[in-house]
């Protein structure tokens, strides 16, 4: 009796210690699990730190679209503006056909001016230009609105009087300008409702202005 009790004590005592490691086994194995879980979870912030400052990066560079895009908006001015005294003249006179601007000629060695343009011909067509010293300028008359001339104003750089008004068509006066200048002038007749006109002449030659 005693022998057998003792093998059964043992038995017990062994089955014991199985289930005790077991036990112990199966909780390691559960840690090891989870930390594995918990650095997968970190590596995923990692990631998205990384696309927010990609996002920072992007909207820098907008600023700097929008400096270079102001940049190329910024306005050098106009050097070819009617100069004042002419704008004043015309303006004041009420020059027909005058609509602001000076109609460029320049480069042309000769330009014909319509005299007796317009609705009614009491303009002249052009009634404002830009020339080259050393350009001919032809008036030719047209007929309409009756006789005219042409003679510088007081204000012109240059004199000059095509002589008695005229009105036959086809009939002309010329003048070379050599000299750079402001040349306002007007048509005797009907200077008192329009008929003025303008030329500004840019540069000089050596030669002498051909007398008017």
């Amino acid at each position: 009796m005693t022998r057998t009790r003792a093998v059964s004590r043992r038995t017990v005592v062994l089955a014991g210690l199985a289930t005790s490691t077991a036990l112990v086994a199966g909780c390691l194995s559960d840690g090891g699990g989870s930390g594995t879980v918990g650095d997968g979870g970190d590596d995923s912030d990692d990631t998205n730190g990384g696309d927010d400052g990609a996002d920072d990066g992007s909207k820098t560079g907008d600023g700097n679209a929008d400096d270079d895009s102001d940049t190329d908006n910024v306005d050098d001015g106009d050097d070819r503006a009617v100069p004042d005294d002419v704008d004043a003249y015309l303006t004041e006179n009420d020059a027909n056909l005058y609509d602001g601007a000076l109609a460029d000629h320049t480069g042309d060695d000769d330009v014909t001016v319509a005299v007796g343009a317009g609705r009614r011909g009491y303009a002249f067509d052009p009634a404002a230009m830009r020339i080259d010293a050393g350009t001919t300028v032809v008036w030719e008359w047209t007929s309409d609105g009756g006789a005219h001339n042409v003679a510088s104003s007081d204000e012109s750089d240059v004199e000059f009087r095509s002589g008695a008004p005229v009105g036959e068509a086809g009939h002309t006066y010329e003048k070379t300008f050599d000299q750079h200048g402001t040349v306002l002038y007007y048509c005797e007749v009907h200077e008192e409702i329009g008929h003025h006109g303008a030329i500004v002449v840019e540069g000089e030659t050596d030669g002498d202005e051909t007398a008017g």
